[in-house]
């Protein structure tokens, strides 16, 4: 009929949808970033409700419409980790079950990341919470510096694992004076690759520390150690011995590589447990490193670890703000923090309007 004329955008306009920002976070200190990005993308933050009733159970209330709506739902990892990712996941579910359009998940740092390794009769904890996500409705997923980048395949929807190092790499360049006398430092050699993409890209050195008592993640990586009890043996003719795997055993400690008279730079992707790191930096003192920085994108910082901080040989200790430690910054001055929210908006922008990410991507290689 000629009288109708073809559909005009505007009365298409209710399928663009609006964004909406929601922080599915009932602790105040975890809000700080997403009050930040919303700032950032000059837009308010969603109103939402999120609070923990009497007998503990989560009850999340969105006060606003989100049909229809690009819905970024924020969620940093406060102390009770548990219950963050109970936030999240009646969060994103209640997004779906109000038609949201689509939902993505904003987790800086995502929790459970170390349990992503099988162990003697464990199971691969990442790769559970990666399902829950899906399934409670989340569209599409940004985190940052993941423990393993392969994490990103336990997703059935798309990824961005952003990266903080042009931050830390920032931070090094503007606030260490004289960090051309600098050695990026693997306080292990899992760590290697890590301090050798920092080392390239400020074009300094690299040393290795090799041999201290390492922790479980890398020393039984999985339940494939153990060997086959001597009662087994009997299915198998006598003849045919399968060949033990023989014990690991840890050499003293060495440094490879020279960090007498030089700044050393230690840098890893999560700070928790600071033992390993306080343990390095008196290594590396022995061996004549003048100063000791501390690098790392998450600072989660638990238990003691500030007044480990602020008792060892180590002179600061930088972390970016993809987790709340306020509380152990007041604990320990040596605490530094690099704001990350930048990046997060830009990717929060560039998603929404449907622009190409590869940008926030631009040089970084396969092994970074």
């Amino acid at each position: 009929n000629p009288c109708v004329g073809p559909l005009k955008p505007q009365d298409m306009n209710h399928t663009k949808g609006g964004l909406v920002i929601f922080t599915a976070n009932s602790h105040p200190s975890s809000r700080e970033l997403g009050k930040r990005i919303a700032e950032r993308l000059g837009v308010e933050l969603g109103k939402v409700q999120v609070y923990q009733e009497a007998n503990r159970e989560t009850r999340v209330q969105i006060q606003e419409s989100v049909r229809g709506k690009d819905v970024f739902v924020i969620q940093t990892v406060s102390k009770d980790v548990n219950t963050t990712i109970m936030e999240m996941l009646i969060m994103v579910y209640a997004c779906r079950t109000s038609c949201a359009r689509s939902i993505t998940g904003v987790l800086p740092y995502f929790p459970y990341s170390k349990q992503c390794k099988m162990r003697k009769r464990g199971s691969i904890v990442s790769k559970l919470i990666a399902s829950m996500m899906c399934k409670a409705g989340l569209t599409h997923l940004i985190t940052m510096d993941l423990h393993q980048k392969e994490i990103q395949g336990f997703f059935n929807i798309p990824v961005d694992n952003l990266r903080a190092s042009p931050f830390l790499l920032q931070y090094i360049q503007e606030e260490i004076p004289d960090y051309r006398n600098a050695v990026i430092v693997a306080k292990s050699p899992s760590s290697a690759k890590r301090a050798q993409s920092f080392a390239e890209r400020l074009r300094l050195g690299i040393a290795v520390i090799h041999g201290e008592a390492q922790d479980a993640e890398s020393d039984q990586v999985d339940g494939r150690h153990s060997p086959p009890t001597v009662k087994t043996t009997g299915a198998i003719h006598p003849s045919m011995e399968i060949p033990l795997l023989i014990p690991k055993e840890k050499p003293p400690i060495t440094v490879v590589g020279d960090v007498g008279g030089r700044i050393a730079i230690i840098v890893d992707d999560i700070i928790d447990d600071v033992d390993s790191f306080v343990a390095a930096a008196e290594t590396l003192k022995e061996r004549g490193a003048y100063k000791i920085f501390v690098m790392a994108t998450h600072g989660i910082l638990s238990s003691d670890a500030p007044r480990f901080i602020e008792e060892s040989a180590i002179d600061e200790v930088v972390v970016t703000n993809t987790i709340p430690h306020e509380l152990q910054k007041l604990q320990c001055p040596k605490i530094k923090t690099v704001d990350i929210s930048m990046i997060l908006s830009e990717a929060i922008r560039r998603i929404h309007n449907g622009e190409s990410m590869s940008y926030l991507f631009r040089n970084i290689g396969v092994d970074d």
